[in-house]
């Protein structure tokens, strides 16, 4: 029997979280979904995520977050992700970081690696080691005790992303870009039956620069003066893609999704933004 597995778009900010906890219970009860991936690394302010964020998360429902080149930002999930086994961490980082790149996951009678990469080009707080050379033994290792098996590319350009991709068909069963909070419309089956997308998108604020307040990212693009970046709550969206695989860990389907919030978030959560 096959296996469904949603890949949620980067979460970014309290209105990314506010879409969590609104629409996913629909989303994985109308799709009949299995696991729950999604990225997180921008939950709290866009700018990493702290632990209470995380634990929350996954309180919501999500069975394994992913971070990237931001996996660090915030103090307190330095010590917290070495006790949170749903939470992994880039597994191109030097092997005495905190935290894990890869876990495999029990689901029912099945169990589902995932494995989390961070790419080379276009970090310039972060430079890993090679992950074209890191992710096929990995994958390997992990293959060696289940059959199914996630990479979450957390990279900046289509070039890295789609090299991934072919040297990763029929090594894994999904390799699901991630970073660019742009969904791609992209999504395919690779001849070796790996599931690829450039990009899962964002669950947030569309009408955003990267769910983030426009006007603040204007000004520090003219300026060049660093400010706070500041949540935004137009035209909330959850994004990503339903993988459906096959017993033999081979992808059957993938298909995009994009879900929109029309709840307006209540005043007493602190959460609105009306006046925008």
């Amino acid at each position: 029997m096959s296996i469904r597995i949603l890949c949620i778009g980067e979460v970014v900010g309290k209105a990314g979280v506010f879409c969590i906890k609104k629409l996913l219970p629909e989303i994985k009860k109308e799709e009949k979904i299995d696991f729950i991936i999604a990225n997180t690394e921008g939950v709290t302010g866009g700018f990493g995520i702290g632990k209470n964020h995380s634990v929350y998360m996954r309180k919501l429902g999500i069975d394994c977050q992913t971070l990237g080149d931001k996996g660090y930002f915030k103090k307190d999930i330095v010590d917290h992700i070495v006790k949170a086994p749903y939470i992994l961490r880039p597994a191109n980082y030097p092997p005495g970081n905190p935290g894990r790149g890869w876990r495999i996951y029990d689901c029912g009678d099945k169990r589902i690696g995932v494995i989390s990469m961070l790419g080379q080009s276009g970090f310039n707080r972060v430079h890993l080691s090679n992950p074209f050379l890191y992710a096929p033994e990995l994958a390997a290792k992990l293959r060696a005790e289940t059959d199914i098996v996630i990479l979450d590319y957390h990279a900046a350009t289509t070039a890295e992303k789609y090299t991934m991709f072919h040297l990763m068909d029929g090594r894994v069963s999904a390799v699901i870009g991630t970073h660019t909070k742009a969904q791609s419309a992209d999504e395919q089956v690779l001849p070796g039956g790996t599931a690829v997308i450039c990009d899962t998108g964002r669950t947030g604020s569309l009408e955003s620069v990267g769910g983030l307040d426009p006007e603040i990212e204007i000004q520090k693009f003219i300026t060049a003066i660093p400010e706070r970046s500041r949540d935004y709550w137009k035209k909330l969206e959850l994004q990503g893609v339903i993988i459906e695989i096959g017993d033999d860990g081979k992808a059957e389907s993938i298909k995009r999704v994009r879900k929109e919030c029309t709840e307006v978030p209540d005043d007493r959560e602190g959460n609105s933004n009306n006046d925008k």
